[in-house]
């Protein structure tokens, strides 16, 4: 158990960490506390939630992933890749709905970890990543649209089309101070990027913003005007649920599961570059599985690693998961005295924050250059994303999974060789000794189901006048059980037509499940081609 579950903290901690480092991660830590604030607050909101959700979310979560995690430098909290999954479990089951979903998806996260499943999750493929990706992206714009230009609009519809289809039927009614307050956010953020590199854009322009359309008294709708007054409570509470609803939601939760799964161990794999690491993929999903269990019984959304927070973290210094721990910390404080002010703070300010968001979320140009590259690949990454933005994403992730698994089969299928040599033939210089009567097959590829039938017909149509055939596996790296029974049964007609067959070369995994299975006899089994 502590090989899988081994936070670093506790690692760093037995090892001693120096006093400088320390207060290097403190400081960090509250500058990440500090860029956190609007991007918890857009979150919740983008998510169908209230606005003080999204600071409870990295107070126990941030921390907890901090605290038990298997990185240095991860930083846990809201993220705009659950924007979209969120705001579909709280329009189908409410809030209610979404803390069973949410710990669901935690208890998923834990067994996940405990089966070693983190190093597995770097196989899916980036194609499907960046596709539903750049969906999700997609998607948050999209809902930031009424927002952003002011519409008169009472509800916008879920899907997608419905949504661009209702906007420009009301494209009349823009507001113009919503519309111009959005894009001076968007500016201050990204000047404040270029010129002020300590405290992110998000924090100066959330608060310049409410400042100059408060002391104008500039006509635009705030938080206050959808929420009300924003509680600076934090309570216990306990979901209504009944055993017989758990399969309700299984399928959004395992949706949470596996896109917070990837989101966190990208960001920490992102940063284990940035600073030389290397996290603990099992221990980090087991941390964040303890922390999407426990998070929502406070009034917290999921939570996972937030990869812009985290390289934010890196960049002023952060080392250790201490950084984390401040961050939470630095929230707390912030949601206790502070809070209550972030009412002021006007929608359109909001949504600049959000567009930003998406389109740094986008990977336009990676997306782009996929669908120049690979035409196998382009087709998994135009089909999640589609499916993301014009169906739901758990379609697509589930879609785009069996699809790239369907295509890397027929690459494998498609890559097989099989070449004979015997007397008969020109032969290659591997051959060049071979005896009268002794035939060679060399199969290249794997012996697995949708390529066993191609390699098994070639032998078995051969007509050559035999007395020895050599099978070489030097080239096999693994056989499956489609495999293993054609490959038996080919073997039964060779020595039924008189043929002594070997098989030569065989790599130790391959000749392992050959004598498990009894396919042939140990002694037909050659360690070295004889020729």
């Amino acid at each position: 158990m502590s090989r899988i579950f081994s936070p670093k903290l506790f690692t760093l901690s037995k090892n001693g960490i120096s006093k400088n480092q320390i207060k290097t991660d403190i400081l960090s830590g509250i500058i990440v506390g500090i860029v956190a604030l609007p991007l918890g607050i857009a979150f919740a909101v983008a998510s169908g939630v209230s606005p003080e959700r999204g600071l409870i979310t990295p107070i126990f979560g941030g921390f907890l992933i901090s605290f038990l995690g298997g990185s240095r430098v991860q930083i846990g909290g809201p993220t705009g890749a659950f924007i979209v999954v969120i705001y579909g479990i709280v329009e189908s089951y409410g809030y209610n709905g979404l803390i069973i979903s949410t710990v669901l998806a935690g208890l998923i996260l834990v067994v996940f970890g405990l089966f070693k499943l983190g190093s597995l999750l770097k196989y899916i493929p980036h194609p499907l990543v960046v596709g539903f990706t750049t969906g999700i992206a997609v998607i948050i714009f999209s809902t930031q649209i009424k927002d952003a230009l002011g519409l008169d609009i009472q509800s916008v519809p879920p899907a997608f089309l419905d949504k661009w289809s209702l906007y420009i039927k009301n494209i009349k009614t823009v507001n113009i101070s919503a519309m111009l307050t959005t894009l001076a956010t968007i500016i201050v953020i990204l000047l404040s990027n270029k010129y002020i590199k300590k405290i992110h854009g998000y924090f100066v322009a959330i608060i310049l913003i409410t400042l100059v359309v408060h002391l104008f008294n500039i006509p635009v709708f705030t938080i206050e005007s959808f929420f009300g007054d924003i509680s600076n409570n934090i309570s216990f509470n306990l979901p209504e649920f009944k055993l017989s609803s758990i399969p309700v939601y299984f399928k959004p939760a395992l949706t949470l599961a596996f896109l917070g799964s990837i989101v966190s161990l990208l960001s920490a794999v992102v940063t284990d570059g940035m600073i030389g690491g290397n996290h603990r993929s099992n221990t980090e999903l087991i941390a964040q599985g303890i922390a999407n269990i426990v998070t929502p019984f406070f009034g917290g959304i999921p939570v996972t690693g937030a990869i812009a927070r985290t390289a934010t973290n890196v960049k002023n210094g952060g080392r250790t998961p201490i950084a984390g721990i401040a961050h939470s910390i630095t929230m707390l404080l912030i949601f206790l005295f502070l809070g209550k002010w972030a009412k002021l703070i006007p929608m359109s300010c909001l949504a600049g924050i959000l567009i930003i968001v998406s389109y740094n979320m986008s990977e336009w140009r990676t997306f782009l250059t996929i669908i120049k590259t690979s035409t196998f690949d382009a087709a998994v990454l135009i089909i999640t994303f589609l499916l993301t933005i014009l169906v739901n994403l758990t379609t697509a992730i589930e879609v785009g999974i069996v699809l790239s698994s369907l295509l890397f089969l027929k690459r494998m299928a498609d890559s097989w060789k099989i070449v004979y040599e015997d007397s008969d033939t020109d032969k290659i210089d591997s051959y060049k000794d071979l005896p009268n009567g002794v035939g060679v097959y060399e199969i290249y590829g794997p012996l697995f189901f949708a390529t066993v039938k191609e390699y098994i017909e070639v032998i078995r149509n051969n007509d050559k006048n035999l007395k020895t055939l050599i099978i070489r596996f030097r080239h096999v790296p693994f056989i499956d059980s489609t495999g293993l029974h054609n490959l038996k049964d080919v073997l039964h007609l060779l020595s039924k037509k008189g043929i002594n067959t070997h098989l030569s070369d065989v790599p130790e995994s391959v000749k392992s499940d050959l004598l498990k299975h009894k396919i042939i006899d140990p002694d037909k089994i050659l360690d070295r081609f004889p020729y």
